[in-house]
């Protein structure tokens, strides 16, 4: 497996590249200190360009990045810390970093953004986020985390809930979940739910089922994927607070789930999950987080080795 940029999960359609990835990942993760001590990536840098706010996506990259003994350049909000603020196009800025680095991890507030940056660069990119657009190794990270905890990602029924219309990470897991014999609940408020022109780009033909509520499909489902509310997506605080707290995952519905099923979250959570059933056995949000570190090693391991 070599991999070039990481763009879109459009890009993962062959299963075979997405097993050997996640071996990779489990190998890394069972072998972590003699992979430290080998440092693979010695003399590599990579570039964290984010002009977004970001905290595990952006430090489970740099800490994959030192841990495989490259080194990090790194801006946590470059749209104000920049020479964005000058009025830099972003093709010039990437012109310029692709000349210092040997990969770029860039998070964006555009749609398309990391399409464009790889098209100007000179070494390779992987999309962090763009926008409302896609979250790749997200989505990676969150099927990893599915055959870890449930031993396969297809034959699964999965319930994806909150913000559908916005919500990058899960049009990205989504669109990863239908190349699979997978049953897809979608559980949204009407004025957040998914789109239906991104059923067919993401969902490969596939059918969902939509609910609004989340009773009723607790009991029936193998992974409840919650996700918060994207304030930063609404056109104003007041549209925002109509719809803050639609879905609160509380004690009485997680009772209603199957023993062996799992919660996910892509992080941060707002007020979508109770903190008391943080240590119910079947929250895997943290174990899922953990994950992204051996998942985004084994990306720039393929991509810079």
């Amino acid at each position: 497996m070599k991999l070039q940029n990481v763009l879109t999960t459009k890009q993962f359609h062959d299963p075979k590249v997405l097993n050997e990835l996640f071996a990779l990942a489990a190998k890394i993760e069972k072998q972590e200190k003699s992979i430290v001590k080998k440092a693979p990536l010695q003399g590599k840098i990579m570039a964290a360009l984010f002009y977004e706010p970001s905290t595990r996506t952006r430090f489970s990259f740099e800490t994959a990045m030192l841990k495989l003994g490259g080194e990090v350049v790194s801006t946590e909000n470059a749209g104000e810390f920049s020479s964005a603020v000058k009025g830099e196009t972003l093709q010039d800025t990437i012109r310029i970093i692709s000349g210092y680095v040997d990969a770029i991890v860039m998070r964006h507030s555009i749609e398309g953004s990391a399409k464009i940056a790889s098209e100007i660069s000179t070494v390779p990119v992987i999309n962090a986020g763009d926008g409302a657009g896609e979250h790749p190794t997200q989505a990676l990270l969150d099927m990893y985390t599915i055959k870890k905890e449930l031993g396969k990602i297809d034959g699964l029924t999965i319930a994806v809930a909150g913000d559908l219309l916005y919500g990058r990470a899960s049009r990205s897991l989504i669109d990863l979940l239908s190349r699979y014999n997978n049953k897809i609940y979608l559980v949204s408020p009407d004025q957040l739910k998914f789109p239906e022109g991104h059923k067919q780009l993401y969902g490969n033909g596939m059918k969902f089922e939509e609910y609004n509520n989340l009773k009723d499909v607790a009991a029936k489902v193998d992974v409840l994927y919650m996700t918060r509310i994207q304030k930063e997506r609404f056109a104003s605080e007041a549209e925002y607070l109509k719809l803050k707290g639609s879905y609160i995952l509380d004690k009485s519905i997680v009772s209603m789930m199957k023993k062996n099923s799992i919660i996910m979250h892509p992080l941060p959570r707002v007020d979508e999950i109770n903190r008391d059933i943080d240590s119910d056995p079947r929250a895997a949000y943290f174990r899922e987080a953990r994950n992204g570190l051996y998942l985004r090693m084994a990306l720039l391991h393929s991509i810079l080795n």
